[in-house]
């Protein structure tokens, strides 16, 4: 059974989405699934530990790796530096 507390709540896209008493701002953010899905909102941020979690459920690291909540990984994507 589903609550509305819990982390992967369904939308009609598929997509999963913190309820939206976490996301409370105007636009809404973008889905987990979205490209654009850096552009969320951080709702809580580890700095010490290396990562932080955006509004939309998807963790970032500071390599720029992210976990997508349904447990698939993002490599890292940083720009290489100019040689």
């Amino acid at each position: 059974m589903r609550t509305s507390t819990q982390l992967d709540t369904a939308t009609s896209t598929g997509a999963t989405r913190l309820p939206d008493a976490l996301c409370t701002h105007t636009p809404t953010c973008p889905t987990a699934y979205s490209p654009d899905r850096e552009a969320a909102r951080v709702v809580a941020a580890h700095p010490e530990q290396g990562w932080s979690l955006l509004c939309n459920a998807v963790l970032v690291f500071d390599d720029t790796g992210e976990l997508l909540p349904d447990g698939r990984i993002i490599a890292p994507h940083r720009h290489l530096a100019a040689v």
